[in-house]
């Protein structure tokens, strides 16, 4: 493992019993990336995430994360790490301040407290305690909980959830500005327009397997790019063509219907249209 691998996993196992919840993962995250790990529920995300942050045993195969097996870092390690999980903060009778300054003085070099506050947009509810906030007001007060340490790698788990959606532009901005810091993000989301925004890279899981990784625009390969024509014929029936010339086919069809389509649009697949139909394939597949 070199000394821009953040994260190295080959030939990763998880057994219980007869089940397989990660069945021979490789995998490799360099230093100052954002990795999505994406897949429906029961893929084996959840168990390859504490497997990496040290909550969980493999069964087999080798997993450095910053250059350390977790299965036997000690506590000089763990402050290199920030975790937002997916459960929220447990309600307590400190407030939003109190309960960040505790948890910044566990650390050796973290964020000042009013600015992780703000960057999560809690600066009004400050001085209130977290057993008085909402749900998405306690989420974003896990947020802050997992930067305050300035980590060197953080694990982001659905860490959205709850958000408005103001909120959530508010928080890529603060995942932007940890990437420009160089923080190795990892990041677990069933928002694929997230995944798209912020992460460098995806990973495809499903049935315990890596299916396919790649950067966010290549993601699929280019036959799962190819851009989409849709429009009504004259008999109102829906038509499609999956092509590499769109303009084309539009120029061609204007021509015939002596004018605009009906119903005419011209479609790139985003990521989400990708995955949907990488995991139904593999669906399939295992049926």
């Amino acid at each position: 493992m070199t000394h821009d691998v953040a994260v190295q996993i080959t030939g990763l196992h998880k057994h219980y019993g007869s089940l397989h919840a990660v069945d021979g993962l490789d995998l490799t995250i360099q230093r100052g990336e954002t990795f999505a790990l994406l897949g429906p529920n029961g893929a084996g995300k959840s168990t390859t995430i504490e497997i990496l942050e040290g909550f969980r045993h493999r069964t087999s195969g080798a997993v450095s994360v910053l250059g350390v097996d977790p299965d036997h870092a000690d506590l000089s390690w763990k402050p290199r790490l920030g975790i937002v999980a997916q459960s929220t903060a447990e309600s307590d009778t400190a407030t939003v301040r109190e309960l960040l300054t505790l948890v910044r003085g566990l650390y050796p070099d973290p964020r000042d407290v009013d600015e992780v506050i703000a960057s999560v947009g809690l600066q009004k509810k400050a001085s209130t305690r977290s057993s008085r906030l909402s749900g998405g007001q306690r989420r974003r007060l896990d947020v802050a909980l997992g930067v305050i340490g300035r980590p060197e790698l953080l694990f982001l788990d659905e860490p959205t959830t709850g958000f408005d959606p103001e909120a959530r532009r508010e928080f890529w901005e603060l995942v932007r500005s940890l990437q420009d810091g160089g923080t190795t993000i990892i990041l677990t989301t069933h928002y694929l327009d997230e995944a798209a925004e912020l992460a460098d890279r995806v990973g495809i899981i499903t049935g315990g397997r890596l299916v396919d990784v790649g950067a966010v625009d290549a993601i699929g390969g280019r036959d799962a790019r190819r851009p989409i024509v849709r429009w009504r014929d004259a008999a109102g029936e829906r038509r499609t063509v999956v092509t590499d010339t769109p303009a084309a086919v539009v120029a061609e069809l204007s021509t015939h219907a002596n004018g605009e389509p009906r119903d005419l649009e011209v479609i790139r697949p985003s990521l989400e249209d990708i995955y949907l139909a990488m995991i139904g394939a593999e669906s399939k597949d295992a049926a």
